[in-house]
């Protein structure tokens, strides 16, 4: 109970922060404004004005969120520490749960269970309590079971079908529940009916009394002392609220200290799991409306390029390469074209289809015979990210190993037309079994590195840097 309690309460808290970033819920994956069937926001994005994703965020109070004040990357962090605590504590509870006799108070084994539920439905109705069970009444053992065997499973697997890198690996996984964005409705539905039952649970555990409960779970039995099993109980629930006080203060504190300590561990996980899978998609359906998260830039070379149609604009290449290159965007589409049809996850939550062209990066990094040293790829842009000044132009970094998956790109069409300026024009780096913000948009140059660490902040990007996401888990 006490690891199960401070894991579900870590996973409910940082899931709000989460969904905080995009407050609102679809059945399709176009996610097209306006076809929302849930919102929890009061923002409505202007019609005279272009808007980005970035408007729709709606930042939570540290009271409710972890850490909560729009601190996505940091709730991200939270929720895989949840997870893997909450999954861990299942899986050990399960297997003991079967491997003794004691699996027949939580799994029916008799037509008779339903009955006995509407039974004891109808006592409490009435606010009376129903006759003990074995050791459950009807509608405890159902729910139990429910909750074990049904929702947590589910839970587990809607999570894991919003990871762009399995998704793009396995395009049919998320259909199964109708798509991604249906999986992220089922997962909020799912932590609703969670709320719940933590809330119903508590409540029937002080109505039964709470001193001769906490006896049962904290020391075995109603038999031991009362007073020994509510000390321990109070106590255990006084340090998991204790640390959630210290995490969400010490993360809005502390937040880049905060990353690194949620990291340990985390990281080699998902680099195990998330890293290798190259995408496989290819739709046929291109979305009516892509959203668009980032303004364009404001500077003067920007926009001089851009009034040129960028006649004047390259894109060079070098640093560890046995080669540098230089080439303008006729130069680019001289080169085989590569087109592909994919899912556009952002990682605030929402997500379109869209159809790529554009050059493979793969056969850019052949041309640039890079030295034995090399490793990284780091993505410059002209973007000087206005928005938020003091913090130097966008990049990204990518190691050589996804740079050569078989849909990495650089993309110069978008629908089969020029890509347009919103978007990332003259070129985009599209990593299709990546969260959308490490597709670096209005790319000028690419470097061939060793290390990231002494690019930026060296957190791997220019979000990862400012934003403290991690680059290890834009597969997830």
């Amino acid at each position: 109970h006490l690891f199960d309690f401070l894991f579900i309460t870590l996973l409910i808290r940082s899931g709000i922060e989460i969904f905080g970033a995009h407050p609102k819920l679809y059945w399709h994956d176009d996610a097209l404004p306006g076809s929302e069937w849930l919102r929890f926001t009061e923002k409505r994005m202007p019609k005279d004005r272009p808007w980005t994703a970035e408007d729709e965020i709606t930042p939570i109070s540290p009271w409710l969120a972890l850490p909560g004040r729009n601190n996505l990357g940091l709730g991200r962090h939270w929720h895989y520490w949840g997870v893997i605590g909450w999954v861990l504590t299942g899986l050990i509870y399960v297997t003991l749960l079967f491997a003794t006799p004691q699996w027949r108070r939580l799994v029916p084994t008799s037509w008779g269970i339903f009955p006995a539920a509407w039974q004891a439905i109808a006592a409490y109705a009435h606010f009376r309590l129903p006759p003990d069970g074995n050791p459950f009444n009807g509608i405890q053992q159902l729910t139990y079971f429910f909750v074990i065997f049904i929702l947590s499973p589910l839970q587990i697997l809607t999570g894991i079908m919003m990871s762009p890198a399995l998704v793009a690996r396995f395009p049919w996984f998320p259909k199964v529940f109708g798509g991604r964005q249906a999986a992220r409705s089922l997962h909020f539905i799912g932590l609703i009916i969670f709320v719940g039952f933590i809330l119903g649970h508590v409540t029937l555990v002080i109505a039964h009394g709470f001193a001769l409960e906490m006896a049962k779970i904290v020391l075995g039995g109603e038999a031991h002392s009362h007073a020994i099993a509510v000390a321990i109980a109070l106590s255990g629930i006084a340090a998991v609220i204790a640390f959630h006080f210290w995490g969400t203060r010490y993360s809005l504190a502390s937040p880049f200290r905060a990353k690194k300590l949620l990291e340990i561990g985390i990281d080699p996980l998902q680099r195990l799991l998330f890293h290798h899978w190259d995408s496989r998609q290819n739709y046929r359906h291109v979305s009516r409306y892509a959203r668009v998260n980032g303004h364009p830039p404001r500077n003067e070379t920007y926009h001089r390029l851009a009034t040129a149609n960028f006649k004047d604009w390259r894109l060079e290449l070098g640093g560890l390469t046995g080669k540098d290159l230089n080439l303008s965007l006729d130069d680019l589409r001289r080169m085989p074209r590569q087109t592909q049809t994919t899912l556009h996850m952002c990682i605030q939550g929402w997500s379109y289809f869209a159809e790529w062209t554009g050059v493979s990066v793969a056969a850019l990094i052949d041309m640039c015979q890079p030295l034995p040293n090399a490793r990284f790829l780091v993505f410059r842009t002209l973007d000087e990210k206005w928005e938020k000044p003091g913090h130097g132009y966008y990049y990204e970094v990518i190691d050589l190993e996804i740079a050569r998956l078989s849909q990495t790109i650089l993309a110069y069409e978008m629908n089969g037309q020029p890509l347009p300026v919103p978007h990332g024009a003259p070129l985009r780096l599209r990593v299709e079994n990546q969260l959308g913000y490490k597709m670096a948009k209005w790319v000028n140059r690419i470097e061939f590195v060793e290390s990231s660490a002494q690019i930026g902040e060296g957190q791997g990007g220019w979000r990862d840097d400012v934003l403290h996401y991690s680059p290890s888990d834009a597969g997830i």
